[in-house]
C-alpha cells in the first residue's frame, strides 16, 4: 500500500505592479507595523497560500527604487484593502519606508508570482519561525479548518511582541524570546521539547541558518523530507538575500 504523502502545488499568476495607497498604519506589537493599503488596482488581486509573497517598492533614498518581499497577511479584493506587517528588527529601506508612511501615501507592489499550495493528507501542523516569518505563520493558522491541531513557535525580541490568534484551529502556541535572531539555538531549545506525531506536516522560516539548524533537526527526529519545508526568509549580514528552499 502507497503511503500517503503531503501534495505541494505550485500555482503561477500573471503579474502586474499594482499602485496603491496607505490606508491606515498600526503598531501591532513594539517590533510589528501593519501598513493597510488599498485602492481599485487591488482589483484581480490573488494570494492562495500563507506562505505568498509580494514585491514591495519604496524610494532608495537617491531617487530610485528598491524592491521587497512580503506577506500578505490579510486581504479582502472585495473591499478593496490589502495588509502587509513589517517586522522591525530590521532597519533596511522598506522597513523605514514603512516607519514613515502616512494614511495617503502611495505604494506600490507586483505579484505574487507564484504559490505553493500544501495539502493533502495533513493531521496537523508545525509551524516554526521568526517574527519575519510570522505574518505568514499567523495567516496560515488563521485560514485552517476548524479542529485542525497546529503548533506554532516562534521567537520574539521580547514578551511584548507576542500576538494574539484568533483561529478556529486547535492552535498551541509557544513564544520564545531572544535577543540574537541569528542564533538557532533558542528555538532548537523549544523545538527539542515539541511532540512529533505522524501526518504532521513541519515548514519553517527564519535566518537562513536558523532555518538550516532547525531543518537539520527535524530531519535528524525522523521528520519525512517529503513533510518538512524550510525557507530562509532573510541571511545574517546580507542585505536583501533570502533562501526560498532549504
Amino acid at each position: 500500500m502507497a503511503t500517503l504523502q503531503p501534495v505541494v502545488t505550485r500555482v503561477r499568476h500573471d503579474t502586474r505592479r499594482r499602485r496603491l495607497t496607505v490606508l491606515a498604519t498600526t503598531r501591532v506589537t513594539p517590533n510589528m507595523l501593519r501598513l493597510r493599503l488599498g485602492g481599485p488596482y487591488l482589483a484581480g488581486f490573488v494570494s492562495p497560500s500563507p506562505s505568498d509573497h509580494v514585491k514591495l517598492f519604496v524610494p532608495d533614498g537617491t531617487g530610485g527604487q528598491i524592491m521587497r518581499d512580503y506577506t500578505p497577511r490579510q486581504f479582502d479584493v472585495t473591499a478593496g484593502w490589502l495588509e502587509i506587517d513589517f517586522a522591525l528588527h530590521d532597519a533596511g529601506p522598506a522597513t523605514q519606508w514603512a516607519l514613515q508612511a502616512r494614511v495617503g501615501d502611495v505604494a506600490e507592489i507586483g505579484g505574487p508570482r507564484g504559490s505553493q499550495v500544501i495539502g493533502g493528507p495533513i493531521a496537523e501542523w508545525l509551524l516554526i519561525g521568526d517574527e519575519t516569518a510570522l505574518p505568514s505563520i499567523a495567516r496560515r493558522i488563521e485560514e485552517l479548518s476548524a479542529g485542525t491541531p497546529v503548533t506554532s513557535i516562534v521567537a520574539i525580541p521580547q514578551d511584548a511582541d507576542r500576538q494574539t490568534i484568533v483561529t478556529a484551529a486547535d492552535h498551541w502556541p509557544l513564544w520564545v524570546s531572544r535577543s540574537d535572531p541569528s542564533d538557532p539555538m533558542p528555538l532548537l531549545a523549544a523545538f527539542a521539547d515539541v511532540p512529533l506525531h505522524p501526518a504532521q506536516f513541519v515548514w519553517i522560516a527564519a535566518e537562513a541558518g536558523v532555518a538550516r539548524a532547525l531543518r537539520d533537526a527535524a530531519l535528524a527526529r525522523g521528520v519525512p523530507a517529503d513533510w518538512l519545508r524550510a525557507a530562509g526568509y532573510w541571511v545574517a549580514g546580507t542585505a536583501d538575500a533570502s533562501v526560498k528552499d532549504l
